[in-house]
């Protein structure tokens, strides 16, 4: 069961292009309920599903894995192509994660996307100890939502669930690692006062996706949500007439003779500049046959050699961070003692190391080789 109201997936029966629209990570659809009633009013078919482990209880989405937020978007495409001769499919969040990955795999069947403040990535410290958090903790306190406008509704959880975040990173990566198979007309709106998601990740993605056309929006006004935020009716506005361009033809697709003309006349230029005069002493390919029949050596460096002061001191650098984390996110202390053991595990592997480093330095004043 759940206390978020409009949490469940909701089908907006329309003309015959329909638009799938996926919310993001740890929300519901509720979180994107009036996005998708402004494309419905303008004569729209829409779908919004509710993604596998989310809207119910956040225990639910720390048994689920990005693969399963997958198969729930792909079947609510599947569902809606049946009745719709065309398809969009847009996403907020992580839900844009999962529209850019549905159109690496079936971009042929899709007209366009629309991208809310997509997430691709997020290079803060804290997810680079989820491989090692999501085994202790399982799930940590989820912060208040990034609404602009007071008093938006509960859309979400309000704890966020490790093991599953730590499937978002999988997600990341799968979908970063592709963005040069997007090859559609995009529609991509970004906040620059995001408190979640940087706005870095749309960057990125218009720098490395293969669309032909891409129309950015700027929201300044509104926080990460801007479906539930002042920005809305502009984000409506600007998704519509979207939507009615690219089914008008206003977004042009690449035209693919000019392409294969333009990388003929490059591979024409490269060719020029080689000498084939066999009349020469040597060819430019003679020179790069000679250098092929040279015998290369490869180096064979030793590794480096750790001994048990150098372990001791690393164990304690870390240790002493890692106890101090825990102690903040939980609560948890040793006997009471707070976050004194953490501070000086730290201490002491700094003392270790500056005593190694000094005795490093003796050895090599007493005679070490040059």
């Amino acid at each position: 069961m759940t206390s978020i109201a409009n949490s469940e997936s909701f089908y907006l029966s329309g003309g015959k292009t329909g638009v799938l629209l996926l919310h993001g990570f740890t929300g519901s659809p509720a979180s994107i309920l009036p996005w998708a009633h402004g494309i419905h009013d303008a004569g729209y078919t829409v779908s919004v599903p509710r993604i596998a482990g989310h809207g119910t209880n956040w225990q639910d989405l720390n048994k689920s894995s990005w693969k399963d937020w997958y198969d729930s978007a792909e079947s609510a495409f599947l569902a809606l192509k049946e009745n719709c001769d065309r398809v969009f499919v847009g996403g907020f969040s992580v839900g844009g994660a999962l529209a850019l990955k549905l159109a690496q795999i079936r971009g042929s069947e899709i007209e366009g996307l629309l991208l809310l403040n997509p997430s691709i990535f997020d290079e803060r410290k804290f997810f680079q100890l989820l491989p090692l958090l999501k085994h202790l903790l399982p799930s940590i306190r989820g912060g208040t939502s990034d609404v602009a406008q007071p008093n938006p509704p509960i859309h979400g959880y309000d704890r966020i669930p490790l093991k599953a975040l730590d499937s978002v990173r999988t997600l990341w990566r799968e979908v970063e690692s592709d963005l040069y198979l997007v090859d559609l007309p995009v529609l991509i709106g970004y906040s620059v006062n995001d408190h979640v998601v940087n706005p870095n990740c749309s960057h990125t993605i218009i720098d490395n996706i293969s669309s032909p056309s891409i129309r950015e929006i700027i929201f300044e006004r509104s926080f990460h949500n801007v479906a539930l935020d002042f920005e809305l009716q502009d984000l409506i506005a600007e998704s519509v007439e979207y939507i009615q361009d690219v089914l008008t033809g206003q977004f042009e697709h690449t035209n693919e003779s000019d392409e294969a003309e333009l990388i003929n006349a490059e591979f024409e230029s490269i060719v020029s500049q080689l000498s084939l005069d066999e009349s020469a002493p040597t060819t430019y390919l003679d020179e790069l046959d000679r250098r092929g029949e040279e015998h290369f050596v490869h180096p064979d460096p030793k590794l480096p050699q750790v001994d048990q002061s150098a372990r001791i001191a690393l164990i304690f650098l870390i240790g002493g961070p890692a106890y101090l984390l825990l102690e903040y996110l939980t609560g948890f202390t040793f006997f009471g003692t707070g976050p004194w053991p953490g501070v000086l595990l730290f201490i002491g592997g700094v003392v270790a190391s500056i005593i190694r480093l000094a005795r490093n330095d003796d050895d090599f004043e007493d005679g070490a080789a040059v």
